[in-house]
């Protein structure tokens, strides 16, 4: 009798990761996005989170919850129930770039949260208003240089690629300077840089896109070492002439860290399908991100730790370290 017990034990429990799959979702799905609605991962997140509703059947729906540099939104979602059903769209600020920001972080990356699906990474273009007498990297070193504080500029957060990118090409033109003006998001941020009220910013391509060929922003340059597919007339920042300039971000999603390994496994099978599938890859490659096809989630934890070792080393260089 003990030896059928104990055999229908071993099969109730390699039978419960199967049921886990197989019944998940079993109600709405929040996907939790840290900026407010408008900008580039707010677009993606409802892409995907349509994309899971089709294929699983059940709601998903996109909560903002800007502020406090991603903050607020993650350390929510690192406390929300561990089924699945709160996820988090996170970036490479709320992941890696963070750790080193913050000198205490409300939340451990790698600790309360379950990598499930790499979807996009997302190059940067330089921009300026429209009506500045900017043309090049040089007019706007000399436009810099000529104005009493210097030039001020779009950040989102100490942590944000919008802050630390324009950190990083500050020094790399030899320390103009240059003033953060503080937003909750990229897009309040664009477009106050259209209306003038502030002069540069570093923008991801989807947001910056339709305002460029408009003519209300100038772009100057992308920060990757290649052009994107979605800008190709848009040269680098380095052929522009910072050389050596490359830099981009990332988003991933992600549930908190007790998440049962099935449910992660089963969403990170969907959003492979999801990004495999070619009119969903074009599109996202098209808004101006880079789609990625996730590894799977073993690999998505190396990932962020490495990560969080490599954003290190940017958060020094910017002086960044601890200032939060």
């Amino acid at each position: 009798m003990m030896l059928r017990l104990a055999a229908a034990l071993v099969a109730a429990s390699m039978l419960a990761p199967a049921v886990l799959a197989q019944t998940y979702p079993s109600k709405t799905v929040t996907l939790v996005v840290p900026f407010p609605a408008g900008g580039s991962t707010d677009w993606l997140s409802r892409l995907l989170g349509q994309k899971l509703e089709q294929r699983l059947k059940h709601p998903f729906i996109v909560e903002n919850r800007a502020g406090g540099a991603n903050v607020i939104a993650a350390t929510a979602v690192a406390k929300a129930e561990p089924d699945g059903h709160t996820l988090l769209m996170t970036t490479s600020t709320t992941m890696a770039i963070n750790v080193s920001v913050f000198k205490n972080l409300p939340y451990d990356p790698d600790r309360d949260f379950a990598p499930v699906g790499l979807v996009s990474g997302v190059p940067f273009v330089l921009i300026v208003n429209a009506a500045l007498p900017v043309r090049t990297v040089g007019d706007l070193v000399q436009l810099a240089k000529s104005k009493t504080g210097g030039l001020d500029y779009v950040s989102t957060g100490p942590g944000s690629a919008a802050n630390l990118f324009a950190v990083l090409l500050k020094n790399a033109l030899g320390g103009i300077a240059m003033t953060p003006i503080p937003y909750k998001g990229n897009a309040p941020g664009l477009q106050d840089v259209a209306a003038g009220h502030v002069s540069v910013m570093f923008s991801d391509l989807l947001g910056a896109l339709p305002l460029i060929e408009s003519g209300k922003v100038r772009a100057l340059g992308v920060s990757t070492s290649k052009r994107s597919a979605a800008a190709p007339d848009i040269p680098t920042l380095s052929e522009a002439g910072v050389p050596g300039f490359d830099a981009s971000a990332w988003q991933m999603i992600v549930a908190s860290a007790r998440t049962p390994a099935a449910i992660v496994d089963k969403l990170n099978s969907e959003l492979h399908a999801i990004v495999s599938d070619a009119a969903v890859n074009r599109d996202i490659n098209g808004r101006g991100h880079i789609a990625i096809v996730t590894p799977p989630p073993a690999e998505l934890k190396n990932f962020v730790r490495s990560e969080i070792t490599r954003w290190g080393k940017v958060v020094d260089e910017a002086g960044a370290r601890g200032t939060e």
